[in-house]
């Protein structure tokens, strides 16, 4: 197949493109990356096209100027959508993977492809918009969510698309919710380089061991410092457990409201700066648990690395958690701002060391994680359908 991968950034299309040419299949990738930066990223410079100063200004902007995101929102959006409309015209595709977002102009554009696909990695926007809204009342925190402009645009963005890819159950069932039929969604989980956060034996042990000695127990969250991810709760449930002994850690970059959230913590938790993907696996090695309180996810990619850490986790259902502990990863879910189950959880953790070791010795034991190459291989295999959806919209 012939495959054009759209996005404003990496996501993962870097590695579903790697991944896809690994299968045969001629894929191009459409970014706002450098050319040059590319191959340390596994993909041929001959099958990608980049906007760099797309991307540039976007950095640019969120480092020295970042109250001028929502002015130029739109701008930065349209920007990237019609360069990636104009590249794509003028070729045949078997298949046109666009993110949304940056999608409605080339859903738009007469463009030669069997299938327009778009992929979005969170909630159904407008689920998202609420969801978040709920949140700033709930926290009295301000709280970065999606504008109404671009509400309508992604809106349009699902009408337009033959269909719709989304990351987990959650994210689909907001779809239906918002009334998208089932039949127009599909759900392609995201993988995780397995052998890069495979727990060792020793690691294993040692953690163990720890648990067992009755030394405290060590929690961990690793992602953006957000209320988004669940950071008020967090905080919360950490301080429900002051009294035991049991550290919490959070690792990763910091949001305007995280000062304000963390503000109301106590001095059993620790915040450490991102770490880039090279350095995860000794975040990883160690903590004890994973603690996930998201209020909203398309997926949650750090779940699967921590489950490939041999972490046990504790996560909402707002996530792709329950597919993950489906597949053989060892811990609970709750649902979102649950923050005395959350409580409940994590105390039943230190009151039965012996039992959170066995679910430690299980975790150590490889659960059905998805690769990169299984998700090429679900995209690949749902591409038939996708074209057919294709054609038959276009005779409508």
């Amino acid at each position: 197949m012939r495959i054009a991968i759209v996005a404003h950034g990496r996501f993962h299309a870097f590695d579903l493109a790697r991944e896809l040419e690994r299968l045969g299949h001629d894929v191009s990738v459409f970014g706002n990356y450098p050319t040059w930066a590319v191959e340390r990223f596994g993909l041929r410079r001959s099958g990608y096209r980049g906007l760099p100063a797309h991307g540039a200004f976007d950095r640019a902007l969120r480092r020295a100027a970042p109250a001028l995101l929502p002015a130029t929102e739109a701008f930065r959006h349209r920007w990237f959508g019609q360069w990636a409309a104009r590249a794509l015209v003028g070729q045949a595709w078997d298949i046109v993977h666009g993110w949304s977002g940056v999608s409605e102009e080339l859903l738009r554009q007469p463009i030669d492809a069997r299938s327009r696909v778009l992929m979005r990695g969170s909630a159904h926007i407008a689920e998202q918009a609420d969801l978040l809204a709920a949140e700033a009342a709930r926290t009295g925190v301000a709280i970065d969510r999606p504008s109404p402009w671009m509400i309508d645009r992604e809106e349009r963005e699902y009408a337009h698309a033959d269909r719709i890819v989304v990351l987990s159950e959650f994210a689909r069932a907001s779809f239906e919710r918002r009334g998208v039929p089932r039949e127009r969604l599909t759900v392609v989980p995201l993988g995780v380089a397995v052998d890069s956060f495979r727990v060792t034996p020793p690691v294993v042990q040692t953690r163990i061991a720890r648990l067992l000695d009755g030394q405290p127990i060590r929690v961990l969250f690793v992602g953006a410092l957000s209320a988004q991810k669940g950071l008020a709760d967090f905080v919360t449930v950490a301080r429900a457990c002051a009294d035991l002994p049991m550290t919490f850690t959070l690792v990763g970059p910091s949001l305007p409201e995280t000062s304000r959230l963390l503000a109301r913590g106590g001095s059993n938790i620790t915040v450490l700066p991102a770490r880039d993907q090279a350095h995860l696996p000794a975040v990883y090695d160690a903590a004890d648990v994973f603690f996930f309180p998201t209020i909203q996810d398309g997926f949650g990619m750090v779940l699967a690395q921590a489950a490939a850490a041999g972490l046990v986790l504790l996560a909402t259902t707002h996530c792709a958690a329950p597919e993950i502990l489906a597949g053989g990863a060892q811990g609970w879910t709750v649902p979102a701002r649950d923050v005395d189950a959350m409580t409940t959880r994590l105390r039943w953790c230190h009151d039965h060391r012996s039992a959170l070791a066995d679910r430690v010795r299980q975790a150590a034991v490889p659960a059905r994680l998805r690769g990169w190459d299984d998700v090429a291989a679900a995209f690949v295999a749902e591409a038939g359908t996708w074209m057919r959806a294709g054609e038959a919209r276009g005779r409508d």
